[in-house]
Protein backbone atom coordinates (compact mmCIF):
# COMPACT_ATOMS: atom_id res chain seq x y z
CA UNK A 1 0.00 0.00 0.00
CA UNK A 2 1.31 3.80 -1.00
CA UNK A 3 1.20 6.29 1.91
CA UNK A 4 -1.54 9.05 1.15
CA UNK A 5 0.08 12.38 1.71
CA UNK A 6 -2.61 14.59 0.75
CA UNK A 7 -3.11 17.26 3.10
CA UNK A 8 -0.03 17.08 5.21
CA UNK A 9 3.44 18.31 5.13
CA UNK A 10 6.80 18.56 6.10
CA UNK A 11 9.84 20.56 7.15
CA UNK A 12 13.06 20.03 7.47
CA UNK A 13 15.98 22.19 8.99
CA UNK A 14 17.96 24.24 6.30
CA UNK A 15 21.70 23.14 6.78
CA UNK A 16 22.67 25.53 4.01
CA UNK A 17 21.48 28.56 6.05
CA UNK A 18 24.58 30.73 7.51
CA UNK A 19 24.59 33.35 10.13
CA UNK A 20 22.96 36.30 9.47
CA UNK A 21 21.81 35.09 6.15
CA UNK A 22 17.81 35.50 5.16
CA UNK A 23 17.21 32.20 3.91
CA UNK A 24 14.38 30.36 5.47
CA UNK A 25 15.37 28.21 8.49
CA UNK A 26 13.04 25.37 7.42
CA UNK A 27 12.02 24.33 3.88
CA UNK A 28 9.89 21.48 2.49
CA UNK A 29 7.01 20.34 1.02
CA UNK A 30 3.18 20.92 1.46
CA UNK A 31 0.26 18.92 0.06
CA UNK A 32 -3.63 20.44 0.00
CA UNK A 33 -6.08 18.68 -1.91
CA UNK A 34 -3.52 16.75 -3.99
CA UNK A 35 -1.66 20.22 -4.96
CA UNK A 36 1.87 20.46 -4.02
CA UNK A 37 3.40 23.67 -3.05
CA UNK A 38 6.61 24.64 -1.13
CA UNK A 39 6.94 25.42 2.45
CA UNK A 40 9.33 27.92 4.23
CA UNK A 41 9.78 28.51 7.67
CA UNK A 42 11.56 31.05 9.45
CA UNK A 43 12.37 30.55 13.83
CA UNK A 44 11.22 34.38 14.52
CA UNK A 45 10.34 35.68 18.26
CA UNK A 46 7.60 38.55 19.39
CA UNK A 47 7.99 41.58 20.75
CA UNK A 48 7.01 39.79 24.38
CA UNK A 49 9.97 37.46 23.66
CA UNK A 50 7.76 34.44 22.81
CA UNK A 51 9.53 32.28 20.42
CA UNK A 52 7.39 31.37 16.83
CA UNK A 53 7.76 30.04 13.62
CA UNK A 54 6.58 31.90 10.12
CA UNK A 55 5.64 30.53 7.52
CA UNK A 56 5.44 30.73 3.61
CA UNK A 57 3.53 28.79 1.12
CA UNK A 58 4.86 29.29 -2.58
CA UNK A 59 4.14 27.46 -6.05
CA UNK A 60 7.13 24.71 -6.77
CA UNK A 61 9.73 26.03 -8.64
CA UNK A 62 10.13 24.55 -12.48
CA UNK A 63 12.88 22.21 -12.52
CA UNK A 64 16.00 23.29 -13.42
CA UNK A 65 15.24 26.95 -11.81
CA UNK A 66 17.65 29.21 -9.18
CA UNK A 67 16.57 28.40 -5.26
CA UNK A 68 15.47 31.82 -4.49
CA UNK A 69 14.93 30.83 -1.01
Amino acid sequence: MQYDNTNKGVLFRNQEKGEGDKKPDYTGKLNVAGKDFRLAGWLRESKTGTKFLSVSVSEPKAKGAADEL
